[in-house]
């Protein structure tokens, strides 16, 4: 897990989920990097988590007036501090699902136990992680995918496999081109 402050990046860069025991081991309050301050974290009042589903579930976090805006743009993240289910810190991305027009709060939707799944299936689901601006401490990639990154973390073009991507489009064209020149067809990738 990576440690440090953490720092705001585009929703393509950060590819973590550690799924909802992060936020479901909380007290009535999270930790959240303010969109306008980056470097330092504030408290938001935890006022209502819902069940979507068996591992789906929507938090939704007070802001500090009822007229307040997260002031978030569109396809970036919250970075939210606290403990995991060991009880260590852990600092996750997240990107709330309400929009500037919804007053007074903002929720996050959290599920998509990447890492779990990497464990539980190692010969048909692996993960990379690539950062544009990482913490100190980290082992992944660095700026955006590139083909080198491609070639040696993804599988070869087949007609089985499924490239999944999801950002904004500074970094969803560049891998496209890339996928298309390694000829991974428009068959073989799905963007969020």
């Amino acid at each position: 897990m990576p440690g440090g402050e953490g720092k705001r990046d585009s929703c393509g860069t950060w590819w973590w989920d550690w799924g909802m025991e992060f936020l479901e081991g909380q007290s009535t309050e999270a930790t959240v990097a303010g969109c306008l301050d980056p470097e330092n974290y504030k408290e938001f009042k935890l006022v209502e988590k819902r069940q979507i589903s068996h591992d789906v579930a929507k938090f939704r976090f007070a802001l500090p007036t009822p007229t307040s805006v997260l002031g978030l743009p569109i396809g970036q993240h919250i970075s939210c501090r606290g403990q995991d289910a060991a009880g260590e810190e852990a600092i996750k991305p997240y990107t709330p699902t309400t929009l500037d027009s919804d007053l007074g709060y903002f929720e996050l939707v959290i599920k998509e136990k990447l890492e779990s799944m990497a464990e539980t299936y190692p010969d048909h689901f692996k993960i990379y992680y690539v950062l544009n601006q990482p913490p100190e401490v980290w082992n992944g990639g660095v700026g955006f995918v590139s083909m080198e990154m491609i070639q040696t973390h993804y599988p070869a073009p087949a007609a089985d496999i499924q490239i999944l991507r999801c950002g904004l489009p500074p970094m969803n064209k560049p891998m496209a081109l890339h996928l298309e020149n390694l000829d991974y067809t428009k068959e073989m990738q799905f963007q969020f």
